[in-house]
């Protein structure tokens, strides 16, 4: 069920309970449940693997992303899939593309590939992942990410050669059935995260960004897309609702997602 960009104006997916003292099989089909009931169109997942002691209480107990969102894609079989968001320098592109094409193929098509460099303060946990070398360069990482992911996705068989990454002899099969086309959105809040997304991505994920940096990143966004010939991409943002509270400004957004 191929399905991104979705086709409403503004469409609503929820984050999966991947985290926190007690998550498992129950709470992830729960939530997924109650998205779908709800006609919501998507689920997505957190990423974070081994983070220091100073953030056990937010990230210390957390499923393996991937793994968790492909137990929701088998259960439930019309929610699109999403990652809010993976860090490949904290892993490894070809490994990565391997098993998001996977996702994708076992789910029919339904995969949103969020992507991200990590902030300054992950640095301990890329060095807990024996990643330390690559956190300097973790965005020219990200770069050549999407970019070989593509190059895989699409089935070119040439050889692929990068800054991190040189393939000369290599199969990569099966294809995704979106191909090449698995929809990637890129996030973070610096000029070379916009930049990113207007060179690279199909659109832009905003993750701890409230509505007056919204309001100053956007502009720049759209200037970045318009010096590269393409309008403003789709935006997807992830909030944190607070149902007992009341609001105190609304998003106004055009051609967005909320994840």
């Amino acid at each position: 069920m191929s399905g991104y960009p979705p086709s409403g104006l503004l469409d609503v997916g929820l984050i999966l309970p991947t985290k926190g003292k007690g998550t498992g099989p129950e709470s992830l089909d729960a939530a997924a449940t109650v998205a779908s009931e709800l006609g919501w169109r998507s689920v997505w997942v957190t990423d974070h693997l081994l983070v220091p002691r100073e953030e056990e209480e937010e990230y210390g107990s957390i499923l393996e992303a991937l793994t968790a969102l492909t137990y929701v894609g088998a259960r439930h079989e019309r929610l699109l899939l999403g990652t809010s968001v993976v860090v490949p320098a904290m892993r490894d592109a070809p490994l990565l593309a391997k098993q998001l094409a996977t996702m994708d193929l076992l789910s029919g098509g339904r995969l949103v590939v969020g992507v991200g460099a990590s902030d300054r303060a992950d640095w301990i946990e890329y060095g807990n992942l024996g990643k330390q070398d690559r956190f300097a360069d973790r965005g020219a990482y990200l770069d050549e990410t999407i970019v070989l992911w593509r190059h895989l996705w699409s089935g070119d068989a040439r050889p692929f050669r990068g800054r991190f990454h040189q393939l000369e002899d290599f199969c990569f099969a099966p294809l995704p059935p979106q191909g090449a086309g698995v929809p990637i959105l890129s996030g973070g809040r610096s000029p070379r995260a916009l930049r990113r997304v207007a060179e690279l991505a199909d659109g832009y994920h905003a993750a701890q960004t409230g509505p007056s940096d919204l309001e100053e990143k956007l502009p720049l966004l759209a200037r970045a897309c318009e010096e590269r010939g393409r309008g403003l991409p789709r935006v997807s943002v992830r909030s944190r609702v607070h149902f007992d509270q009341p609001p105190t400004r609304r998003y106004a957004l055009c051609e967005s997602d909320q994840a």
